[in-house]
């Protein structure tokens, strides 16, 4: 009768526990992020970034986006991956591109491609990429786009999939013009090999921040080496001087679960001033 109870406890612990994970999916964290020197009248762009949405398992409704995020004031809009691995779930995405559009983003939305989302081949890759482009998303691949915030130049420049080896940061920066570099990309991985590029800020997803980080963060046993072994797993990171920061993803992969790990929304107070205007100041 003991062993038949603790078996018993023990399946109802579980099963607790699994539910709580799952319920773990549904509770979105919107993290505001600092990054430069705000003093002296700097001015800043407010950037809005979403990452690893995985339509196929994402707990998070549009409208639910929409409520959490509706009363801030957001210049741009950064999507950085991992939308999907199925062509049916392309409808699904539109739902959400519509919802972020009501935000009205001053400077307009703009996305890079993640592993998941090459998957999807041929025509069903250009439907992906069309669905974003007809919600108005520019999308980045291996390329810049230039816009003007305050006076300031601001390079957009979308490096991308390096997990995949689609990465090509020469062709990426062939654009680039003076002013402040902000790179958008899915894989962080690619960071230490940037010597030669500069960025004032990089944006990435990919991890998921472990998803299940319980005793450690399982999802990156084979997605990465080089920045796991410095413990750079989730949040705001510098490589040599440089930052950059990893977002936690709005849906799972796998399993619908998360342990030591929430869906996460972004908004980066990303100071106009570029590290080299800095520079020349000092």
């Amino acid at each position: 009768m003991t062993f038949v109870f603790i078996i018993l406890s023990i399946f109802l612990l579980l099963v607790l526990a699994i539910r709580k994970a799952h319920r773990n999916t549904y509770e979105a964290v919107l993290h505001k992020v600092q990054v430069g020197s705000l003093d002296g009248g700097n001015r800043a762009i407010r950037i809005l970034q979403l990452s690893d949405l995985h339509l196929e398992k994402l707990s998070i409704s549009p409208d639910d986006v929409y409520e959490k995020l509706k009363g801030e004031r957001i210049d741009l809009i950064a999507l950085t991956g991992d939308f999907l691995d199925r062509e049916e779930s392309i409808v699904k995405l539109g739902t959400y591109l519509t919802a972020l559009k009501q935000l009205n983003p001053t400077y307009g939305m703009y996305a890079v491609f993640g592993n998941h989302d090459y998957v999807l081949q041929g025509e069903s890759f250009e439907r992906l990429k069309a669905t974003l482009e007809a919600h108005g998303c520019v999308v980045l691949q291996n390329e810049t786009k230039t816009i003007t915030v305050n006076g300031h130049t601001v390079n957009i420049i979308g490096i991308d999939d390096f997990y995949t080896g689609r990465s090509d940061i020469e062709k990426a920066y062939a654009g680039v013009k003076d002013g402040l570099n902000l790179v958008l990309t899915h894989d962080p991985d690619i960071v230490p090999h940037m010597k030669d590029y500069h960025f004032d800020y990089l944006l990435s997803g990919h991890f998921h921040g472990g998803q299940i980080h319980w005793p450690k963060p399982y999802h990156l046993a084979k997605m990465s080496k080089t920045l796991t072994e410095r413990d750079m797993i989730k949040g705001y990171h510098e490589w040599d001087g440089k930052p950059f920061y990893i977002n936690e993803g709005l849906g799972q992969t796998g399993v619908n679960i998360r342990v030591g790990s929430k869906p996460e929304m972004t908004l980066h107070l990303l100071a106009l001033s570029s590290q080299k205007e800095a520079a020349k100041a000092v």
